[in-house]
């Protein structure tokens, strides 16, 4: 039996490109997705073996996606992403992301990425893999997340040109629950205006400058 994935990249030539690749390697993509919210959907729906998430995705990012799909549904993810930077490594490592795969190695590491993860083990880009050793050696380095999923998307929302009332029907909530979640976000993160929740969200990689 083919191992079946679900594809997310806002790229439609690239989800192309990487669609081939796959095929190529008897992997079949059941689902593609443009952001992370549809990925989530898709992954509930068709509940394949992997997940694959460009890690800069509009109206949900790649790594909050694959942290809902995995707290949620048990099924592993592997990002792909242009960021080799210690905190985006060491993020993702604590959310129990599966796989990270530098996208300009995607066409050679990506196939192998599913593989192994199919079985259980954790694939990372050969370039980060210095990051790793010190996370092991360095237990401090874990830290608890200040906002919740849903919060983390409310930011890049907002943070996306998105008014109160825009985020909140993206969401599914009210307008007045919309209003709550943004103020409850802006206290705890001690932010009192749009353009401080805009550099939070870019410093934190929920959306890009």
């Amino acid at each position: 039996m083919p191992i079946r994935i679900v594809l997310a990249d806002d790229h439609a030539i690239l989800r192309q490109g990487l669609k081939l690749l796959f095929a190529n390697a008897g992997i079949t993509v059941v689902g593609e997705a443009a952001d992370g919210a549809e990925a989530v959907k898709l992954a509930r729906d068709l509940h394949p073996q992997v997940v694959v998430l460009d890690l800069a995705m509009p109206n949900m990012n790649g790594i909050d996606a694959a942290t809902q799909i995995r707290q949620d549904l048990g099924i592993p993810c592997i990002l792909l992403t242009m960021h080799a930077e210690d905190h985006y490594v060491l993020r993702a490592l604590s959310l129990g992301i599966a796989g990270y795969v530098l996208k300009f190695n995607a066409a050679r590491e990506v196939v192998q990425a599913v593989n192994e993860v199919v079985r259980g083990n954790v694939y990372l880009s050969p370039g980060i893999s210095g990051i790793v050793v010190r996370e092991m050696l360095n237990k401090d380095t874990a830290r608890e997340e200040l906002l919740t999923l849903r919060e983390r998307q409310v930011v890049q929302l907002i943070a996306e040109g998105n008014s109160t009332k825009e985020v909140s029907s993206q969401i599914g909530v009210s307008v007045r629950t919309g209003e709550s979640h943004r103020a409850r976000i802006m206290e705890k993160l001690d932010i009192h205006e749009t353009a401080g929740l805009v550099r939070y969200a870019i410093r934190q990689g929920l959306t890009q400058p």
